[in-house]
């Protein structure tokens, strides 16, 4: 039966992840089969939220409901031990291989958290597929999160052609990688030697060319004798806010750092941006992070 409903048009290489992030959020209206409409995809939501059209959709028979879970890939992530929910779960889409529970919270110099199997395959490592790109991840080796996708693409949409941009935390490479489409050069940085291995695989699965990869200490960095960075991606959120005055000797004037950072309160790191820096800053809300504490973002114009 065809019924009548609110959905978001988006375009197809866009779609997944923006379904995940509809999910993610209680927005994804899950009665209805999302459905291709010319080069886009028709994602039904539950609400008349912004950009959102009326279209007709076929209904979805009625269904078990799911266990709380975030995907990676072919991964799911869970956060109660319950093994016959994951086999439910694992069950429900045919690209997921393993089904894991985080066994610690991001931990140690490398943050990396510890898994255990609930069901499926018993490995960490999957690939992530983010706006046509593909990392290859390893959840228990390298830190990754699919949820900084459309912040990925939203510094993207305000670069300029030919920047020279540092990534003083990269990880497998999710940044630098998306980037590089519009940069002269990224460097690419992480102390993680397991990060470095799956960045370089990442970069030569990607073709980034201009993506150059360094085991380096961001604390160490500025030693090297770069010329000043046109933009700088800082997204440590535990540690970040410690590397900013590392950061603002990278930045030339007038240059943009990126500073991801978890807090409490509301410009919570002002006092130490203003500190280093007398240029614009805006702080926005990424995502809730646990009960009282968020991710933010803040986007820092470089002033000395």
């Amino acid at each position: 039966m065809n019924e009548e409903g609110w959905c978001l048009r988006v375009p197809k290489r866009e779609a997944e992840t923006v379904r995940r992030r509809l999910l993610e959020e209680g927005l994804l209206d899950r009665r209805h089969r999302p459905r291709p409409e010319g080069d886009a995809i028709l994602l039904p939501v539950t609400d008349e939220v912004t950009g959102a059209v009326r279209r007709r959709f076929k209904a979805l028979p009625e269904r078990a409901e799911l266990p709380r879970h975030e995907l990676m890939g072919g991964i799911a992530i869970m956060q109660d031990d319950d093994p016959a929910a994951a086999r439910v779960l694992l069950a429900s889409r045919p690209s997921l291989h393993s089904v894991l529970l985080p066994a610690s919270s991001v931990e140690g110099e490398y943050r990396t958290r510890r898994f255990s199997v609930l069901a499926g395959t018993p490995t960490t490592r999957t690939r992530v597929i983010e706006y046509g790109l593909r990392f290859d991840v390893d959840l228990a080796h390298a830190y990754f999160s699919a949820r900084l996708a459309t912040e990925r693409q939203r510094i993207l949409g305000e670069m300029r052609k030919g920047e020279r941009v540092l990534d003083m935390f990269a990880g497998v490479g999710p940044f630098a990688i998306t980037l590089a489409e519009k940069a002269r050069v990224v460097f690419a940085a992480d102390l993680n030697p397991a990060a470095v291995h799956l960045l370089i695989h990442n970069i030569i699965l990607n073709r980034r060319a201009n993506v150059i990869p360094m085991l380096a200490d961001a604390a160490h960095i500025a030693g090297i004798g770069f010329v000043p960075f046109d933009r700088i991606i800082m997204n440590l959120p535990l540690a970040a806010p410690h590397f900013l005055a590392a950061a603002a000797g990278l930045c030339r004037e007038g240059g943009t750092i990126h500073l991801y950072a978890l807090e409490e309160e509301e410009g919570e790191h002002l006092p130490a941006i203003r500190a280093i820096t007398a240029g614009e800053v805006t702080e926005r809300m990424v995502r809730t992070y646990s009960p009282g504490k968020w991710h933010a973002v803040y986007d820092i114009v470089v002033e000395r």
